[in-house]
């Protein structure tokens, strides 16, 4: 069960401004001469003191210790009591005092509290409104048409009182909710920066590890084929001739890891491209870096949500970065398909593959894993020494998504 709305003071300050309108009107009848001494106020004093504390009381709501709430509503049912009893024409006029103490009680209690509340209001009300029309002697015409009265009078302040607390509760169940959206809101608001935070620093490091494995290797082979170069460049000119060369190669491939790894740095890989495209451009380049022509097979009727299309571009990069770096494949293919509810992208090679129990945990397959499950997605590899590779990525996708593809397939 959930706890009540926590508050100090009256959270809904036009019902307590209501509340004194009323208490106001109330305390001036009990102020006011009668020329009847049964409607007059016997202790108007006392009767104005008690409508005074009741409305001050609306101020302060006990919503913690429970022993506290009970208290405060003996207090008002006493108070109530009071003014019934010494107040004449005001308990009679004005019996809008139960209302309060329902409306209050709904800001106290959960719910059946408030019923038991409600169901007290009408009990006391009933005692009340019977000791005041006890003593009444009318003819049976009269008595018949008064008890009908009566009766009428009776079920409709009952139904008032069931209206006003399921009013309430209507009204406080709302007011949780916009309480409990706004608190969740910012939950999401903070773990999407969190989640963003820490994709960033996934993506700082693997673009980290890329320039130590690559781009390191590179400068440091091509710092030796200069040194070495230096070396022979007085005694033996052609052969330091090789080194140059060989150095410039390095060189050259050097700046083609610096260029990757800016392209990889970049926060919108699809700015102004469709996947298709994207993967075109990665799959030119690897022609250029291979001479292997990658197979593309996607069957798309409809562009991806965001998020989907840059998880999966960010998977054929990574596979792609590896297959030539690695893998010294002949045949690269891809397809990409959706089936049922999800989106399936599949990506193999015919090249030298790897034993899976000692290359699991290489920072590129697992960011693809990562990138995968962050998306409710399924991510699987497989491959052996001598046996190529094949990576398997299945992304799940929401159903109006689903129906809009289908509707245009």
């Amino acid at each position: 069960m959930t706890r009540p709305i926590q508050f100090n003071n009256h959270p809904f300050r036009f019902l307590l401004y209501l509340e004194w309108i009323l208490l106001a009107f109330a305390a001036l009848t009990a102020a006011l001469p009668s020329h009847s001494s049964r409607l007059q106020a016997r202790f108007p004093e006392l009767t104005i003191c008690s409508l005074m504390l009741f409305g001050l009381m609306g101020l302060r709501l006990p919503t913690r210790n429970h022993i506290t709430k009970i208290l405060y509503t003996a207090a008002e049912i006493f108070l109530i009591i009071i003014i019934d009893f010494f107040g004449g024409r005001t308990a009679r006029i004005f019996p809008f005092f139960y209302v309060i103490l329902v409306t209050r009680s709904c800001l106290i209690f959960q719910l059946p509290g408030r019923l038991v509340v409600t169901a007290l209001s009408f009990v006391l009300f009933l005692i009340t409104f019977r000791r005041r029309f006890a003593r009444i002697v009318l003819s049976p015409a009269s008595q018949e048409r008064f008890l009908f009265f009566t009766l009428s009078f009776v079920l409709v302040f009952g139904l008032a009182l069931l209206f006003v607390l399921l009013m309430m509760n209507a009204v406080i169940s709302e007011r949780e909710s916009r309480e409990k959206l706004a608190i969740a809101n910012e939950k999401l608001r903070q773990y999407a920066l969190q989640i963003e935070n820490q994709a960033t620093l996934e993506e700082r490091n693997r673009i980290a590890r890329e320039i130590h494995d690559s781009l390191g290797h590179s400068l440091t082979a091509l710092n030796l084929q200069l040194e070495t170069g230096l070396k022979l460049w007085q005694s033996n000119p052609t052969k330091a001739q090789a080194f140059l060369a060989k150095a410039k190669e390095l060189g050259s491939k050097a700046l083609q890891d610096v260029r990757q790894s800016v392209s990889t740095m970049r926060s919108h890989p699809l700015q102004e491209q469709s996947l298709e495209q994207a993967i075109a451009s990665l799959a030119e380049n690897v022609q250029r870096s291979t001479g292997v022509a990658p197979i593309c097979q996607i069957h798309l009727s409809h562009p991806l949500p965001v998020e989907i299309s840059t998880a999966i571009y960010r998977i054929v990069q990574e596979s792609f970065t590896n297959i030539c770096k690695y893998a010294q494949a002949t045949e690269i293919k891809l397809e990409i398909t959706k089936i049922k509810n999800s989106l399936q992208l599949r990506i193999s090679d015919n090249g030298i593959g790897f034993d899976l129990t000692q290359n699991t945990t290489g920072f590129g397959l697992q960011s693809m894993r990562d990138r995968t499950l962050a998306l409710g997605g399924y991510f699987n590899i497989n491959s052996a020494p001598g046996s190529g590779c094949q990576i398997t990525a299945t992304i799940p996708l929401s159903r109006s998504l689903v129906t809009h593809l289908e509707t245009h397939d």
